[in-house]
């Protein structure tokens, strides 16, 4: 799973669990700017995993929606374990290297 994949996997998720949430919400809430939210969306939409619309918001004011797909809905689970393999590989590198470290720090401090 490339870096761009998990971006599309963390907006599909958020917008899983809170479909009215704005660009500028979905940017706050995975900490990348709104430009990187709009390309995602863009790449999702193109994938035909997330629908893109207008709706009247609060003080009818025009604003987009996010809808996932069905297509978005069933592809979700495969993007689900391709992110969770990638973590696990990288906690285990990081687990590794740690250990390493710490290794090395017992050796400096007792020689």
């Amino acid at each position: 799973m490339s870096v761009a994949e998990e971006g599309r996997f963390r907006v599909l998720r958020l917008l899983e669990q809170s479909p009215d949430l704005s660009q500028r919400q979905l940017a706050s809430e995975l900490g990348v700017s709104p430009g990187a939210v709009n390309f995602c969306l863009l790449a999702l939409g193109e994938k035909g995993q997330v629908q893109i619309g207008n709706v009247r918001g609060a003080e009818n004011k025009m604003r987009y929606a996010y809808v996932l797909t069905p297509k978005g809905i069933s592809e979700k689970p495969q993007l689900t374990g391709a992110f969770l393999k990638r973590k696990l590989a990288e906690h285990e590198t990081l687990k590794a290297e740690t250990q390493a470290i710490e290794a090395e720090a017992g050796r400096e401090q007792s020689g």
